[in-house]
């Protein structure tokens, strides 16, 4: 199983940046998929879930009304659209699977398969 993040890179403060999970090895249409990121010096955090057919999505408050989740199960890809970035969403973003058997999704332990990570940075 593989997961691609990719999409990252140096962007100014309010513009847009969108962020690319592309899987392969499993099916995504069955599972919730979620976002996390990692700044320099911090623990994970959670940023965006969205269920297994892409009708429901839930965010963390510090980026909810900014940041979008979505899917493509065809494609067998995730994708974040980040709008009007901040500079404190400087960080390395990560795709993951939700467990099939998990109750939650704002816990790293609530996901077992991960990308490498892509870095966005926000400059002011």
């Amino acid at each position: 199983v593989q997961l691609q993040a990719s999409g990252g890179g140096l962007v100014q403060a309010g513009g847009s940046l969108r962020l690319s999970c592309a899987v392969s090895g499993i099916t995504i249409s069955r599972y919730g998929m979620g976002w996390f990121r990692q700044a320099p010096g911090k623990e994970r955090e959670f940023v965006a879930r969205i269920n297994y057919s892409g009708g429901q999505s839930y965010y963390a408050e510090s980026v909810k009304g900014r940041f979008s989740i979505a899917r493509d199960n065809v494609k067998n890809t995730v994708y974040l659209q980040m709008n009007s970035p901040k500079p404190e969403d400087t960080a390395v973003y990560y795709c993951a699977r939700q467990r099939p058997d998990s109750g939650g999704y704002i816990k790293s332990w609530d996901y077992d398969y991960w990308g490498q990570g892509t870095l966005v940075t926000v400059s002011s």
